[in-house]
């Protein structure tokens, strides 16, 4: 008996014993995942150093690590000698009056500063408009598949508030009673915040996210959490897949896919959205809508789900690039719980002129063939008609460092990956986040080390790029500045310039750090002379 019973011991022993033994050919065997060799004796003299260092994982891995736990290393964009620019804010806006629609169909398609003018004059409630959009929401929803989860009960509650403190004489501003839509990655007090992912699809985080927060106390009222991509990639969620109103037989892309569609098809004012690597740009492009991206570290990420603390950047989705002065002047700025939100001024004016502005373009990238030359072509064109005198410019190489997103992702989502949740996930491809995951686990430490170095020196490269101009044009897609910008954290324009077979395209403004309202300003200028961004989708 009592034999059995240490066999017994010995058998439940057996696991952790065997996840603890490190062997010389395991070693050698792992050498070569980073292309490196060593030397037998080499090799005998580390083994001790690797089995106390997986040990020391497996302890660590004992403790507690919310996603919202941010590594103790925060990026920095700045380069070498950057001072953050100082001093006032001013938000000048250019506002025509508005007359309510006979038809109130059109009002979907308002921008939010006409919106705000409705309001503000009491030609509509905020009540009114609330029902009006939370109507469409649930009308359309099906077609689009564009909303996780509605917030009706808040909103309505808060459009009221809204309402009664402008009839005491209380206006908070432009955002004052104007419905919005957000992504499903922030936390919402009350609501379910699900990341689009079916492991969490039940996951409540009973606060306000600051964004949401701040929405709040400019007057912003939230009708609905808005789609993406599981986890923030792609727009596959857990209940379907995000549909472009343009043509619905296709995705939205991501993975502000939600945030984008919604605003595309008239379903809410503006939405928000997120970018680590083009997830603001990409839906942008395909909806047809204007989107921002901030310079890393203008807003802060409190609430949000992290994907990657050092490229995780917040930003508006809107029909224009003023209502996008507008959404981001009400959200910036540090909080005191996102450590790597920056004070700097944000100074937009719709009435300055482009004068001062020295203006490049990648001539290299929008030479060579890509599906939407043509119509980036015309839009240099109406650049040019501006009175722009285009600067020919060219970026510096774009070093092999994308793993460094995976390396972060598979840290803030080590749990999912550990408890083998990630099985639950709908996407389970090679181009997918749980198998992501699981190939970053092969990437040393070392390495991502050394290529935040390679980070470090294409900042420096981006900042000799634009002691010659202020504002760089280049192609949302098929070019390297996508990948560059998000690394080095400089903000961005994505704005309609066209169509192809039947879909919009776009063409982005790349801006140096903090240089928002410059960019925003030639959007706004080039959206003055073009049409585009007022063309909506048929059907909605």
């Amino acid at each position: 008996m009592r034999f059995f019973l240490l066999l017994a011991i010995w058998c439940a022993t057996l696991p952790s014993l065997a996840q603890d033994t490190i062997t010389i050919k395991d070693l050698q065997h792992a050498s070569h995942i980073f292309g490196m060799t060593f030397t037998p004796a080499e090799l005998d003299s580390l083994h001790d150093d690797a089995l106390d260092q997986l040990r020391d994982y497996q302890r660590n891995r004992e403790l507690p690590l919310d996603n919202s736990v941010a590594p103790a290393l925060h990026f920095n964009p700045h380069p070498q000698g950057f001072v953050v620019p100082t001093g006032p804010s001013a938000l000048n806006l250019q506002q025509a009056p508005v007359k309510l629609p006979a038809n109130m169909n059109d009002l979907a398609f308002y921008t939010v500063s006409e919106l705000a003018h409705l309001i503000q004059t009491r030609q509509i409630s905020s009540v009114r408009l609330t029902e009006f959009f939370l109507q469409r929401l649930r009308l359309h929803d099906p077609t689009l598949h564009c909303v996780i989860t509605y917030t009706e009960e808040r909103a309505m509650r808060h459009a009221r508030q809204m309402d009664r403190e402008l009839a005491e004489g209380k206006y908070r501003g432009f955002l004052h009673g104007i419905p919005y839509g957000i992504k499903d990655l922030f936390a919402t007090e009350d609501y379910r915040t699900t990341w689009g992912a079916a492991p969490f699809k039940d996951q409540v985080i009973d606060m306000d996210a600051t964004v949401v927060t701040r929405l709040e106390e400019a007057g912003a009222v939230l009708v609905a959490k808005l789609t993406l991509g599981a986890l923030a990639w792609g727009d596959v969620w857990y209940g379907e897949r995000t549909r472009n109103p343009w043509d619905p037989e296709r995705g939205s892309s991501g993975s502000s896919a939600g945030s984008a569609s919604a605003v595309a098809a008239g379903l809410v004012p503006f939405a928000i959205g997120t970018e680590t690597l083009g997830s603001i740009v990409s839906p942008s492009t395909v909806c047809g809508t204007t989107g921002l991206r901030p310079t890393y570290g203008r807003v802060s990420r409190h609430g949000a789900m992290a994907l990657s603390w050092s490229m995780d950047k917040i930003g508006p989705i809107c029909r224009s690039a003023q209502d996008c002065a507008i959404v981001f002047d009400a959200i910036r700025g540090p909080d005191g719980k996102d450590l790597s939100v920056t004070d700097a001024p944000f100074n937009y004016s719709s009435r300055a002129d482009l004068s001062g502005l020295r203006i490049g373009y990648v001539k290299s990238h929008f030479d060579r063939p890509y599906a939407f030359h043509d119509q980036d072509s015309a839009a240099l064109e109406v650049m040019r008609s501006m009175g722009i005198d285009l600067i020919e410019v060219e970026l510096p190489p774009y070093p092999d460092i994308r793993f460094l997103l995976s390396a972060e992702a598979a840290a803030a989502f080590d749990q999912l990956t550990r408890s083998n949740k990630d099985d639950l996930m709908v996407r389970q491809i090679r181009n997918a986040w749980p198998n992501v995951f699981r190939a970053a686990r092969f990437i040393p430490a070392v390495e991502y080390i050394q290529a935040n170095r390679l980070r470090t020196t294409l900042i420096e490269q981006m900042d000799d790029l634009f002691d010659d101009v202020d504002i760089i044009i280049h192609p949302s897609w098929r070019s390297s500045a996508l990948s560059i910008t998000n690394m080095t954290g400089h903000p961005a324009v994505v704005m309609p310039n066209g169509f192809r077979e039947g879909r919009p395209t776009s063409i982005t403004l790349m801006g140096r750090l903090y240089g928002e309202a410059e960019i925003l300003r030639l959007a706004k200028a080039f959206q003055d002379v073009t049409n585009w961004d007022n063309s909506h989708p048929a059907g909605f």
